[in-house]
């Protein structure tokens, strides 16, 4: 059995995880093996200027975490698996998506999006919205058109409205 320092280690790591996932928009499970240490250290730099965290836990620390949150992803931790950990839902999800396109060892399995367990393909699908910023830029044209018209419309309108008083 092991002695109370080691499972004192444990505990820590385990309430560690368990910590993050709950302050956290997204926490995302993939596989890395086969990833170098070269493309390994690109995406943990990727997902860090995109305010995520990349993580590699041992299988048995996350389940505990995780049944102490009750979350059930106990398939889904078969294997190596990393996990992102992000304050943002959507960031690590298009960080790891993008990555994966050139590095095929990169397999994005599950997670929990704002404390849903969500399946590989709603994460695909996911990583297609565009970042906040491409959101509020398409938002801002969008309004720009509809504030044009009514400049316009205003415009003819006082136009009319001089031609009625001369």
């Amino acid at each position: 059995m092991a002695n109370q320092k080691i499972l004192d280690q444990k505990q820590k790591i385990i309430d560690e995880i368990a910590d993050k996932t709950k302050n956290s928009s997204s926490v995302i499970l993939f596989e890395y093996q086969g990833l170098n240490v070269e493309d390994t250290n690109t995406l943990r730099r990727l997902l860090k200027e995109n305010d995520s965290e990349f993580k590699i836990y041992k299988n048995t620390l996350v389940k505990r975490a995780f049944d102490s949150l009750k979350i059930d992803l106990d398939e889904e931790l078969k294997g190596p698996k990393a996990i992102a950990f992000s304050d943002d839902a959507i960031a690590p999800i298009k960080v790891l998506y993008d990555f994966s396109k050139k590095h095929d060892s990169l397999v994005v399995k599950t997670g929990l999006v704002d404390g849903e367990i969500t399946e590989e393909a709603k994460l695909r699908e996911l990583s297609t919205i565009p970042s906040r910023e491409g959101l509020l830029t398409m938002l801002a044209g969008g309004l720009i058109g509809t504030i044009k018209d009514l400049a316009i419309c205003l415009d003819l309108r006082a136009q009319d409205l001089e031609k009625e008083e001369n």
